[in-house]
């Protein structure tokens, strides 16, 4: 098991996930997309990002899309339900993975291709896709231009390649736990500049590149401000309040930043 199995895997993401919906009310016999939409989507901000990503992206159903690091699929779902493309994804937690497929299948989407793998060797061949989504997931992977320039072999050219991550801010010290990591060893981040600096070495052009932190440390104050919600992350992710308490501090004092971008293969 990798370090990234250990602080995701639980062994009990299907069953905790299954017992919420029904705690819920949901029928897991007639279950629609938008169902999920609170519990899906770990990363900063959650839907709301991943879909103003998508338009600046422009996702078409034309596109054939991978999201590369994909958690339980929350990404995916939305662009193959909401933009009507082809949608496949990658990540290295088996336990994820297989949550995915259970719940594409349980929302009618079981169309969507999930692979277990690592996005720094992808299981797809070059110019397989138009689309490449990555949302905080370099923060797990220590070798920036392997991520990149795997994303930038499976694109055509001319693709896109959506990004969403959390990067380093100032240099005082973070409190952990946080989302991706339990201990420091387990954090790779990098400062915006490097994150840009190992884009475009693989080859990239970047169309959009825009700090996002005050917008997202104020959203994720009034999430943290309001009541829990019985179908969020604390579902599956362990420790998940004190992981994004931290996150969401770290953000207001500037010891982490977040960017949104697109850049062109």
């Amino acid at each position: 098991m990798t370090d990234l199995d250990t602080h995701y895997a639980t062994g009990l993401s299907r069953a905790a996930i299954e017992q919420a919906l029904v705690a819920a009310g949901k029928d897991l016999d007639h279950l629609v997309p938008a169902d999920l939409a609170t519990l899906e989507d770990f990363h900063t901000m959650g839907r709301l990002a991943t879909g103003a990503l998508a338009d600046l992206a422009a996702v078409t159903p034309g596109d054939t899309v991978l999201d590369a690091g994909s958690g339980i699929g929350g990404t995916a779902r939305f662009l193959a339900d909401r933009h009507g493309c082809r949608v496949s994804t990658v990540d290295l937690t088996a336990e994820y993975c297989d949550t995915a497929r259970w719940l594409n299948g349980l929302v009618g989407l079981p169309a969507i291709d999930v692979r277990h793998g690592d996005v720094t060797e992808l299981p797809f061949p070059d110019a397989a896709f138009t689309v490449v989504f990555s949302q905080h997931v370099q923060m797990n992977v220590a070798d920036k231009h392997a991520l990149y320039r795997e994303a930038r072999r499976v694109l055509a050219p001319g693709g896109r390649l959506a990004l969403w991550d959390v990067t380093a801010g100032s240099a005082q010290a973070l409190d952990y736990p946080l989302p991706w990591a339990d201990e420091p060893a387990h954090s790779h981040l990098a400062a915006p500049g490097e994150l840009r600096e190992a884009v475009e070495s693989a080859g990239f052009t970047v169309s959009h590149w825009a700090d996002l932190t005050e917008t997202a440390a104020g959203v994720m104050q009034a999430v943290q401000a309001q009541p829990p919600n019985p179908l969020g992350l604390h579902v599956f992710v362990p420790g998940f309040a004190t992981k994004g308490a931290h996150l969401t501090q770290a953000l207001a004092d500037g010891r982490l930043r977040v960017v949104q971008a697109v850049a062109i293969a």
